[in-house]
């Protein structure tokens, strides 16, 4: 049987976002402009992403026993998302605060619920009953480390390709980078897990450095506006960034991973995959919402293909529009062709 899923064991939220001309000062009221109730969490916004780039996905995670689980449950199988490896526990479904801002800036305050109850023996079991189809796992840090961390090393025994999205950023034990293939930070997760303070594509490089050097394969630092900078072994590149008009900015980085994972699931290059995560990145920016925003494969097609064209054509390196800046709660906004840029560089 062909090896071409996505696994993606993580969160699965409720997603509460309210639209405002501007974010409240501590203690403040400000009369917004619009709300939403949809599927979110990162787990359950990279499966949506992973199965709209067209790869076989399958949600590893957990809802709760409240009206919230059948609008999670609904909303992946809407999307294409096989929902067996789902467990309902006793309790709520997760659920995410969300603010978004004229600018499309956002925070965000997550509660987890029922994420907590996912356990290593849940993970294994999903590993197991998945693994004869699927070839890469995707991970982020919305369930608990020491899950996190056993499914990074089931993932990487039973052969997966292992991404890991860190975040919310958190501190994680050593030993979880020696399992690790490939790492998707942005500027601040980057800078709170190492130490160093990223502010461009030769700080990106020395923070992806440090992930090299507790064992990570490949380290993939987005840079919003700037771009990405993609570090390995052999060598450094930098992919600058599409030019859009961010609307909102809190799925970008799961349409990134997502979109990336399934490149990687369908056997693509690495340099094919990381474009296709970054335009989806950045289209996920054009529309409100988090998994609403969350583009297809034709629409990922359609801007790479225009992008093709417009450095086929022209001659002037000018930067075009404002590019989206999605370094923000949930910031991986960033798509483009890639340049070398070798000895210097989420």
């Amino acid at each position: 049987m062909t090896r071409t899923g996505v696994l993606v064991v993580g969160s699965i939220t409720a997603d509460v976002t309210a639209f405002t001309g501007r974010l409240p000062r501590p203690g403040e009221t400000v009369l917004g402009d619009d709300f939403t109730l949809v599927l979110g969490g990162k787990g359950a916004n990279q499966a949506v992403a992973a199965a709209r780039a067209g790869a076989p996905t399958w949600m590893a995670g957990c809802v709760g026993e409240d009206l919230f689980r059948d609008l999670a449950l609904d909303g992946l199988r809407t999307h294409g998302v096989e929902t067996s490896e789902v467990r309902t526990v006793p309790g709520r479904t997760g659920v995410a605060h969300i603010r978004v801002d004229a600018s499309g800036e956002n925070d965000i305050v997550i509660t987890p619920l029922a994420n907590a109850s996912l356990t290593p023996e849940m993970v294994d079991e999903s590993i197991a009953a998945t693994r004869d189809r699927t070839r890469v796992l995707l991970l982020q840090l919305e369930v608990r480390a020491e899950v996190t961390r056993h499914a990074a090393r089931a993932g990487a025994e039973a052969g997966f390709t292992v991404v890991l999205d860190p975040a919310p950023a958190q501190r994680l034990p050593d030993d979880i980078w020696q399992y690790v293939d490939v790492v998707t930070p942005n500027e601040s997760e980057a800078a709170a897990l190492t130490g160093v303070d990223v502010d461009g594509p030769e700080s990106a490089e020395r923070a992806a450095r440090w992930f090299l050097d507790r064992g990570v394969r490949h380290a993939l630092i987005t840079l919003g506006g700037a771009g990405a900078v993609s570090v390995t072994a052999e060598a450094v590149r930098h992919f600058p960034a599409f030019p859009v008009t961010p609307v909102d900015t809190t799925a970008a980085g799961d349409a990134f991973t997502g979109a990336f994972g399934a490149a990687l699931a369908a056997g693509l290059d690495t340099d094919t995959a990381v474009r296709r995560g970054m335009a989806a990145g950045a289209l996920a920016t054009t529309r409100p919402g988090a998994s609403p925003s969350l583009p297809d494969l034709a629409a990922v097609d359609a801007l790479l293909a225009a992008a093709d064209t417009y450095t086929d054509t022209d001659t002037d390196p000018t930067p075009g529009p404002a590019t989206a800046d999605a370094d923000s709660a949930d910031g991986h906004a960033a798509a483009g062709a890639a340049t070398d840029l070798e000895g210097a560089a989420s």
